[in-house]
């Protein structure tokens, strides 16, 4: 059922609609070297496959899975070849991603030369995966998954079409039952039509119907696409965690669901509302850190289905509370000023003196007990090395329980500014 021009792709009207710019190219034959980002299914192959018949070149493909170095070599001398003979090949490198630098590097001068016309496929951001010499000599491409209701028409024409699809068999289907079958293949037109090819051959064949169960079995095993290591994986946590940060607790548990759903490791989800509560939460309401680890904790000792419960719980805790980045800012500029002022002397009066000669040393001289000091805080005594001064990185925002923090924090600060002008 590969489309045989862009009229039957399905999908992608953004890219393939009629006058815009890559389907003029290709319907006037003026076809560059590009790379085609797009999920499972959404008609990377089945467009680099009508690229080629546009410009009316050879159609070559490799995969960077299952090929390495020394069959790039010997395609590209076949194109070279071809090319000196007065005719174009189109290369298409499927999961290009896969090959390394050194592999992606062999077909730039290619390109250059245009002895090929390069395609390259990949689910994977290519600015991160690909070396930019390559992508500075290919235009990028970005394909969609393809909507519920243009995998209604793939799987129509399927049903209809007698010499490539299942249109010989007269099989009955309602509408429903491909809507059903359109929802669970998730953007993915191949995995539609293999979920139709499933189920035509359980109903029998010549004559038979797709049933309410007949789909029962067939998509008995319903996952969403998840990719655990892929992009999809850390643009679904980065929505998890920013919406607890905007106190949506609604769609923080909708991504928590999402990830769970795509077979997400708990521990690892464990682990991300745990910084979550240290670092949107902080001590805005310390009782969230320590939900969070008895979520983990609860998790460890239930297991699925029953301790993904705790982990929800954690993240509506989460979401709903007060939220500070005050701990955070503060310890990112300490950490800043460690790196840019080096090893600083501790200052004397904070040095321990267990023994004579560092006593005799002047360690310890000066410092003040301050459970002895009035008020309990000795506030002309400083804790930071000479050379730095007194610094301010901790600013507690005025919510949840740094409310309180922040109006003693900032009676202390101006009592021990004033009791340091006393003193110097």
């Amino acid at each position: 059922m590969r489309p045989a021009s862009l009229d039957e792709m399905v999908g992608q009207a953004r890219l393939l609609a009629p006058g815009s710019a890559l389907r003029r190219a290709l319907e006037a034959g003026r076809v560059h070297s590009m790379v085609l980002w797009g999920p499972p299914g959404c008609g990377k192959t089945s467009l680099a496959l009508l690229i080629a018949r546009y410009a009316e070149a050879e159609f070559v493909a490799i995969s960077a899975v299952l090929g390495g170095l020394p069959e790039v070599r010997q395609v590209l001398a076949v194109a070279e070849q071809r090319f000196a003979g007065g005719r174009r090949t189109v290369l298409f490198v499927d999961e290009v991603h896969r090959f390394n630098k050194a592999q992606q590097d062999a077909f730039l001068p290619h390109i250059e030369r245009g002895s090929i016309l390069f395609v390259g496929a990949t689910t994977e951001n290519p600015s991160f995966e690909l070396n930019s010499a390559l992508l500075s000599r290919c235009r990028v491409h970005v394909l969609e998954p393809v909507s519920a209701a243009d995998i209604v028409r793939a799987l129509r024409r399927a049903l209809d079409d007698r010499e490539r699809g299942l249109g010989g068999l007269g099989l009955r289907v309602a509408e429903q039952r491909l809507q059903e079958i359109a929802a669970a293949a998730d953007g993915d037109v191949r995995r539609a039509l293999t979920l139709l090819e499933i189920a035509a051959e359980l109903a029998g064949g010549e004559g038979g119907e797709i049933t309410g169960a007949t789909l029962a079995q067939v998509l008995a095993d319903r996952s969403r696409r998840f990719d655990k290591g892929g992009e999809q994986f850390y643009d679904q946590i980065s929505a998890l965690h920013k919406c607890v940060r905007s106190s949506n607790p609604d769609a923080a548990l909708y991504w928590l669901a999402r990830m769970l759903d795509g077979g997400c490791d708990p521990a690892y989800l464990a682990r991300r509302i745990t910084r979550m509560a240290v670092e949107d939460i902080g001590l805005a309401d310390p009782r969230g850190l320590q939900l969070a680890m008895e979520a983990w904790e609860a998790y460890d000792r239930l297991g699925s289905p029953e301790g993904e419960l705790a982990l929800a719980q954690a993240v509506i805790y989460l979401a709903s509370t007060a939220k500070s980045n005050a701990g955070y800012v503060a310890w990112k500029a300490a950490q800043a000023d460690v790196r840019e002022h080096g090893t600083q002397e501790v200052p004397l009066h904070l040095r321990n003196a267990p023994t004579k000669l560092m006593k005799q040393l002047g360690y310890g001289a000066g410092y003040q007990y301050d459970h002895e000091a009035e008020g309990g805080v000795a506030l002309d005594q400083t804790g930071f090395p000479e050379a730095l001064g007194e610094r301010v990185y901790y600013q507690p925002v005025e919510r949840g329980l740094e409310t309180r923090l922040k109006e003693k924090l900032d009676r202390l600060r101006g009592e021990r500014a004033e009791a340091r002008k006393r003193r110097g």
